[in-house]
């Protein structure tokens, strides 16, 4: 079965995104500070390209991401390559040879009315589900860099 092609258009200024990308299978490089602060870094450029990230985990081997995008300046398939090669930067830089990435991610637009805290509870207990830790709180491989408020997403 084909996959379904991305609306064309959002009827949003700057729509929130919830996104997922997997590393290749499914190694386990993600965790890590020198991880963390690309991600960091890579968000807090963003504006000027378009793009706001807000609330993300970094679990071993996959990420979960808010963003969102001025689709004028910045579209999800692009920004999620610019994440994905600043990402593969520190990782590489530690010796890990090979593909970093799935092919892909996983997308969700948050659309008017839905609650993105409801998905961030979710998001932010996966160390907990996994065993990586015993309270959410000490995971320390997550962020916010930007408040996203899904009712007043135009950050321009």
């Amino acid at each position: 079965m084909a996959r379904l092609k991305r609306l064309d258009e959002v009827f949003r200024a700057a729509p929130i995104y919830f996104v997922t990308a997997c590393t290749w299978r499914r190694r386990k490089i993600l965790a890590v500070s020198d991880v963390k602060e690309a991600v960091d870094a890579f968000g807090a450029a963003g504006p000027a390209a378009g793009a706001w990230l807000g609330s993300y985990v970094l679990m071993p081997d996959h990420l979960h991401a808010f963003v969102a995008l001025d689709g004028a300046r910045c579209g999800l398939p692009q920004w999620m390559k610019a994440l994905k090669a600043c990402v593969a930067k520190p990782v590489r830089a530690r010796g890990v040879t090979g593909t970093v990435w799935q092919k892909g991610f996983f997308d969700h637009v948050l659309r008017s009315g839905e609650s993105a805290s409801d998905k961030w509870a979710y998001v932010r207990a996966n160390p907990v589900r996994a065993r990586l830790v015993a309270d959410e709180e000490n995971w320390p491989f997550w962020g916010e860099v930007h408040l996203l408020r899904s009712d007043d997403c135009d950050r321009r």
